[in-house]
């Protein structure tokens, strides 16, 4: 029986980890584990949960695998172990659809969309220049875009920082139109009575959805929100199981959840929570801000669920000053995207084909992005 012979680890431009998996008969497999800016901690976790529970075992046990990193070291969830856990999982599964000649989806059940609409990011960790930038967009082929919606924000601000927002959004829906979606990130930066506020003076100009109107911790507040909003409420991409989830569903009311292939399980947790969101009446957007090896991930899960309706994807984005997505591809058309979508990859696996030698090659490049401190004017701390 094949077993998994070694592993190797890639740090590499702008803020990715990749994992490469060998088993014993030659076969190979890649994920992405990591937490944007703490990339050392995560590679940390993935080689304890390497060295005690897969080196020399069968890779295709992956339920089992799943459930032995996830529950054999008594503490679990969080940021860290579980996307230690995601990558190696995309890994596994990427060594599956090899060892069948398949693609992913097929052993999930198989496609139930041939393609899958993506948004583009405009703006910026500050937004500025939105229309002019959504604009470009449009032109390009995009049909929904995504904008954050506020600099930093005071906890209760002033009628002119509501008043930039709401005045943002209103240039990009009168640059764009009615016929492109809008997705307006508050990236957790917003508090309750702010949020109130915001999402009620938004909703004449339609967004998609709001995204993360408070951080998750306080997703308690999200029913009180929800009563002055006719938005769809998104949110989940720092929630990391189903666990996490289920209260969110038991509220009901949220709209989208946005769960990360790299964050939150894998593509065996995710697979979960979008058939769960699916029984709740909840459509999907999962998150990725991040590389191909996750991007690729999110698309073989988006095959098989009925409530994905929408992919973010990381080409251009403002993160992505160093390097970008296809750069790291030995066939970037395999993210083709025409009229605002892109094809479900048919390879076999995760269905992209990493070009390794640049992968090698980038990760002696020094890769140490972290997020951005920022501090409001009296010198306390703001949420990023």
């Amino acid at each position: 029986m094949p077993h998994v012979e070694n592993y190797e680890l890639f740090a590499v431009p702008p803020r990715w980890l990749f994992l490469r998996i060998e088993t014993s008969d030659g076969l190979v497999g890649w994920g992405e584990p990591v937490v944007e800016g703490r990339v050392r901690t995560v590679r940390t976790a993935v080689e304890e949960l390497m060295d005690n529970y897969l080196v020399g075992e069968d890779p295709s046990r992956i339920e089992d695998h799943w459930q032995t990193m996830y529950r054999g070291g008594f503490y679990r969830g969080g940021p860290v172990l579980m996307s230690a856990i995601a990558g190696i999982d995309q890994a596994l599964w990427d060594i599956k659809g090899k060892r069948f000649g398949a693609p992913v989806y097929e052993l999930l059940g198989g496609k139930a969309r041939e393609r899958m609409r993506v948004y583009q990011w405009i703006g910026g960790d500050r937004p500025a220049d939105v229309a002019e930038q959504a604009c470009q967009q449009v032109d390009a082929g995009f049909t929904a875009l995504k904008m954050n919606a506020t600099e930093e924000l005071e906890r209760v601000d002033s009628p002119a920082a509501v008043d930039a927002a709401v005045d943002r959004l209103r240039q990009v829906r009168e640059a764009v139109g009615d016929e492109v979606g809008i997705g307006v990130d508050f990236h957790g930066r917003v508090s309750k009575p702010m949020a109130k506020r915001l999402v009620e003076e938004l909703a004449p100009y339609e967004p998609m959805f709001v995204e993360e109107p408070v951080l998750p911790e306080n997703n308690d507040a999200l029913p009180e929100i929800a009563q002055h909003a006719s938005t769809p409420i998104a949110t989940g991409e720092r929630m990391f199981s189903r666990w996490d989830y289920k209260p969110l569903f038991e509220q009901g009311v949220v709209d989208v959840i946005q769960p990360d292939l790299s964050h939150a399980g894998g593509i065996t947790e995710v697979n979960k929570i979008a058939s769960m969101a699916e029984a709740y009446d909840v459509a999907m957007a999962p998150h990725c801000p991040l590389g191909p090896l996750a991007l690729a991930s999110c698309l073989q899960v988006d095959a098989v669920s009925a409530n994905a309706f929408i992919q973010e994807q990381s080409l251009d984005i403002h993160y992505n000053e160093t390097a970008d997505v296809l750069e790291y591809l030995a066939d970037p058309s395999v993210f083709d995207y025409e009229d605002g979508y892109v094809d479900i990859p048919d390879d076999p696996g995760l269905g992209v084909d990493l070009d390794e030698a640049y992968v090698r090659d980038q990760s002696e490049t020094e890769t140490d992005w972290h997020n951005p401190v920022w501090r409001h004017d009296d010198g306390s701390v703001a949420e990023w």
